[in-house]
Order: C-alpha cells, then structure tokens, then sequence
C-alpha cells in the first residue's frame, strides 16, 4: 500500500495521469461533435404544405427545400388528375435536410379491371357488384323472359361485353335484364272502371281479345255502363297473347 501511495506522488504518475485524462477528454469532444455532425445535429427544416397542389408544383417545392421525394398515384374518378391529396411526413413537421416526402396524387390514366360475371345476378346484385369494382349502370333494357329483374346480358358501347375483359374503372355499361314475362305474355290489364269501348280498346292495345259480356243488376244505358269485374282478374300478373279476357258491367 505504501508503495502505491508513494507512486501516485510522482511526476510520472502525474504526467500519465494527465495525458490520459487530456486523451479521453478529446475522445469525448470528438466522439461529441462528430456525432452532431454527421447526424446534423439542429439542422432541421419545415416541410412545406404541398397537399392540394398539383404534383408538378409539388416536386418543385420540396426540391428548393432541400427535400426529396416519392411519389405514389391512384385513381379516382371524381377528382382532378395530378393533384396531391396525400403526403408524409404531415405540413408544418420538422425534418432533416434531404429527407424523403412521400406524396400520393391522383393520376390521369384509369387503372383496368377485369369485368366480373354479372349474369344470372339479380338487378340488385349486379348493381352491388359492379359498384365494388368502381363501374356504373349507364342504363337498363327490359326484354321478354320470365326471368324478372336478371342480367341476361351485358353492353359496353353498343356491343356485348364478356365477364373476364378488361375495363376502365368508372366505365358505364348497360344492363339486359327480363322483364318476368314470357315472349308470348304479356301483363295482365286492369279493365275495372272502363266502358265497354275503352275495355276492348286496351284489350286490343295488350295484344288480348274480348270475351264474353256480362250485365249486372238494372242497365239504363250499356253505353254508361262500366266493368265491375274481371275474368281472369288482376290477381293474375302476366297471361298469354290473344287469351280472352271476361267482363261484367253495371250502371
């Protein structure tokens, strides 16, 4: 113990001494300020507000701040091409010099889809399933099938349009649907209320024939007189071309 004592009141323990202390503190300043340096150190920037400007004035923007950039692009439809709805980091945040924005705008060019298989799907299906693949009804043409409110068809520009081609996102298409009733059927009029003339004139508009007429109860003028019922009656939804319709009228 004695020796050590008598060590550490040297001059070379004093000189060692301070040279190690004079290293470490360098390191530390080195390690300190090398440090600040490299990770730029209070070297911050604002990110400018770029969000709801178009891409190209956007880009120029973070470029004179020293910033750079990435770019991502969607569609949609009922926005104006090339404008930034998106970026990140938010406006107003601090970042380092050179650090990358990522923006997201919209782009001009409709992404295509590949057209799902709507027949035999109900109008309301078919409607749900277009609506999720970002396309629309442009309109709807009822031709004769039993089949009531199914896609028998589908239309793009004037032509049939098969499941599985592909179509711009937002494309319009036009439905085939059945009307319910047979190519030999047609609906089922209601006569009550009609003169007998206004009768036979529907019945012959329908593509239906007169049957027998029956009068009912104290008849002052059959000319006035008005259907009060019907046979078939109009619980019957669609009949057959040329069926004939049975009627009964009373003043």
């Amino acid at each position: 113990m004695s020796k050590i004592l008598s060590y550490l009141k040297t001059s070379t323990f004093r000189k060692n001494f301070v040279t190690i202390l004079g290293v470490t503190i360098l390191l530390f300043l080195f390690l300190y300020f090398g440090l600040k340096v490299y990770t730029k150190h209070g070297d911050a920037i604002e990110v400018p507000i770029v969000k709801g400007m178009q891409i190209e004035q956007a880009i120029a923007t973070l470029e004179d701040a020293g910033l750079e950039y990435s770019l991502d692009s969607v569609y949609q439809m009922d926005m104006k091409p090339g404008l930034v709805i998106e970026q990140d980091p938010e406006a107003r945040a601090h970042v380092k010099t050179g650090r990358t924005i990522y923006l997201t705008f919209i782009t001009q060019v409709s992404p295509e889809v590949p057209f799902p298989n709507i027949i035999d799907k109900t109008l309301i299906e078919a409607t749900a399933i277009l609506k999720n693949q970002s396309l629309k009804i442009a309109d709807t043409v009822y031709v004769s099938d039993i089949a009531r409110d199914v896609v028998l068809d589908v239309k793009f520009g004037g032509q049939p349009l098969k499941s599985g081609r592909l179509i711009a996102k937002g494309s319009k298409v036009t439905l085939v649907l059945g009307n319910g009733k047979g190519e030999n059927e047609v609906e089922m009029p209601n006569l009550l209320g009609l003169s007998l003339s206004e009768a036979r004139f529907a019945l012959s508009g329908a593509g239906l024939s007169l049957g027998g007429v029956t009068y009912t109860g104290t008849i002052q003028d059959s000319l006035a007189a008005k259907v009060i019922s019907q046979l078939p009656d109009t619980s019957t939804k669609v009949i057959s071309i040329g069926s004939p319709i049975h009627l009964t009228l009373s003043n």
